[in-house]
């Protein structure tokens, strides 16, 4: 038995192989092809453009593994059934699902995998898209832009010079809650001390109570503690969802909440994530049943089976996800009803294969 699964595990980490080293590159010239007219009217050469898709490689992989992993399975359970290896395994009292257990413990391996990588694709997503949206780390001012501290002081900047670390037309606000009054903040002039922090001039500042009272008081000068991001992190640009961890996106979300904002898109982002990891498993459970159904089929079969199920998940994924944004199923379920769903198909066409 240990020959057949080490057998049944290479067939299909081998497929697997080959199908994770093409589907990256069929995704790069697909987006490369929609994008290229972006890219040269931002003056971008083809250096860098090369350069940011380097960075996106972990992204495309990550899209690529339940690709990979579904044809893969599609392939080494119909080459079985084909060969009529499951029918002298099952004539050996070796059931169907003892059949892919060595398939379903490769899955697992990968699901691994892929939550490890789930980690390092923000991080490439980030440093591609400072290459693709034309920013550079070597930026010393940025100009009438937002920014949210993580203690949910929001900032509202006319200009920032980080050479000599200074702010021009600042508005910071924070809301009321059950802690502390809510903040109101004008300023004509802010310079950073590494020390002592922000330092305003010429402005005015309103203190708003939850009851709905309030203070106010015009200042030449003041320092504020409450402000204590420095020019580095006020010169960051902002990030896509996709471009942010999961700790980074839940903060990011607490940091909306408390200001006020909708931080649905955030925690959906989240929560797939984690479920695109898991869906490696999902698919290729999915599929191995359902590649017993035609022993005749051939490469064809295989490859339109897998097709459709391709096409199938990610409508499935793309409409549970727009529901998610629209508030009208939460974010976790959002996320999560897709595998369930292609969880409970796979657990029903795997009890109905004859073993």
């Amino acid at each position: 038995m240990r020959l057949l699964d080490r057998l049944a595990a290479l067939t299909f980490l081998r497929i697997f192989g080959i199908c994770l080293a093409v589907c990256p590159v069929l995704f790069i010239i697909g987006d490369v092809a929609a994008e290229l007219d972006t890219y040269m009217a931002r003056g971008l050469t083809g250096g860098e453009v090369a350069r940011a898709y380097l960075y996106q490689i972990p992204r495309f992989v990550s899209w690529a593994l339940p690709i990979a992993a579904l044809l893969a399975s599609v392939f080494t359970v119909h080459g079985m059934s084909a060969h009529r290896e499951l029918v002298a395994m099952k004539s050996g009292g070796i059931s169907f699902r003892r059949s892919v257990l060595p398939i379903v413990a490769s899955g697992v391996l990968l699901v691994i995998f892929a939550l490890g990588l789930a980690e390092v694709v923000p991080r490439a997503n980030k440093a591609a898209g400072l290459i693709l949206r034309a920013q550079t780390f070597t930026s010393t001012f940025r100009s009438d832009f937002a920014f949210r501290s993580d203690d949910g002081l929001s900032w509202q900047i006319g200009r920032l010079n980080s050479v000599d670390s200074s702010l021009y037309s600042v508005v910071t606000a924070r809301p009321a809650d059950e802690e502390r009054p809510g903040l109101y903040m004008a300023s004509e002039q802010g310079d950073w001390n590494a020390d002592l922090g922000w330092h305003f001039r010429r402005g005015y500042i309103r203190f708003l109570n939850p009851d709905s009272t309030e203070r106010s008081f015009q200042f030449e000068g003041l320092r504020m503690s409450q402000a204590r991001d420095r020019p580095s992190a006020l010169m960051e640009p902002p990030l896509e969802p996709e471009e942010m961890t999961n700790r980074e996106l839940v903060r990011t979300a607490e940091i909306l909440t408390r200001s006020g904002g909708d931080p649905t898109a955030l925690m959906v982002q989240k929560e797939q994530n984690t479920s695109l990891a898991l869906a490696t498993l999902i698919v290729l459970l999915f599929g191995a049943p359902l590649a017993t159904s035609n022993r005749r089929g051939g490469a064809p079969f295989g490859i339109g089976l897998s097709l459709a199920t391709v096409v199938l998940y990610l409508l499935v994924y793309r409409f549970s996800g727009s529901l998610g944004l629209a508030g009208a199923i939460s974010p976790a379920a959002a996320a999560w009803a897709p595998n369930a769903l292609f969880l409970v198909a796979g657990a029903i066409l795997l009890s109905r294969v004859r073993t």
